[in-house]
């Protein structure tokens, strides 16, 4: 388990981390949303121990990472632009992560290679974007680490590779303990494949909880009633997190079970009523405006 204690970094003015206290388990699939600049890649690399913290501190199944090899082996970072030494070829990177982490599988990333025709003796600079990021993913996997952090690890791929880095990310679930953490813009990728999701805004984590739970527990309202005043009414009853009426017809994002939520609208008289599940772009958009990031005040 990944735990984050009381975690805090600066940037000169931009406080980039605040305070944040956090557990990812392990044996799932992290997904962490934000908006731009929330933190995400900062948080991912003072996870991995690229960054040292403020204060606070980041524990690997309950040992310090930072400044501490045997954790650093626990966890493998893949940056969002995949970094290659100069004039490198896939066998060389290959062979140099194999010594920096002693559970390498070599045997596996050759034949993962294979499959996907990468070239081991070509300079991994005139790859693409799409077969650098191949590259890259198909070395973190094979590292053996326990926690795979993964910075926009979708970006560049196509529709054949992301469903194969999938792929990949299931079975090495199934064969070993293995945490992929996943920082991604692409929430319909999130959806697709994550166990729990956390959310970012301005260095705060605004929530951490099983993707399932979370659309249990937030819902859209669609609804007209006979009046205003009990339109009110609702509002005030309900836990809302986004109205807006058009017309006579009545939309809210409020929390809470379809049931319950369906009860409280019932008792007032409804015309018309339904409750329909939210996708996690839309439970984003929730969520971070109550933090304070509205379209409306970007727009207008």
């Amino acid at each position: 388990m990944i735990e984050l204690k009381n975690l805090d970094k600066t940037f000169q003015n931009v406080h980039a981390i605040d305070h944040m206290n956090a557990s990812i388990k392990e044996g799932m699939i992290f997904g962490l949303v934000g908006s731009n600049g929330a933190g995400k890649s900062t948080l991912l690399r003072l996870i991995a121990g690229v960054l040292m913290p403020d204060k606070g501190q980041v524990l690997a199944d309950g040992i310090p990472v930072s400044e501490n090899p045997a954790a650093k082996e626990k966890i493998c970072f893949l940056s969002d632009t995949p970094y290659f030494f100069p004039n490198a070829s896939a066998a060389f990177m290959r062979d140099y992560y194999a010594l920096a982490y002693p559970r390498f599988d070599c045997k596996l990333f050759n034949t993962l290679a294979n499959k996907l025709n990468i070239d081991f003796s070509r300079k991994l600079n005139t790859f693409s974007k799409g077969m650098k990021k191949q590259v890259s993913i198909l070395l973190g996997i094979c590292t053996g680490a326990d926690y795979l952090l993964c910075d926009e690890t979708f970006d560049g791929l196509d529709p054949v590779m992301r469903q194969a880095v999938k792929s990949l990310f299931a079975s090495e679930l199934m064969k070993r303990d293995f945490t992929p953490v996943i920082a991604s813009h692409n929430l319909r990728e999130l959806e697709d494949i994550c166990d729990s999701i956390g959310l970012i805004h301005n260095g705060k984590l605004l929530l951490t909880e099983e993707l399932d739970h979370l659309k249990y527990h937030v819902h859209k309202i669609q609804c007209v009633l006979p009046n205003e005043a009990l339109e009110q009414q609702l509002i005030k009853e309900l836990t809302v997190l986004q109205y807006e009426k058009t017309g006579s017809l009545l939309l809210l994002t409020a929390r809470g079970t379809k049931e319950s939520l369906l009860q409280c609208v019932n008792r007032k008289n409804p015309v018309f009523a339904e409750v329909l599940p939210l996708t996690l772009e839309e439970i984003f958009i929730s969520e971070t405006e109550v933090a304070g990031y509205d379209i409306k005040n970007i727009i207008l």
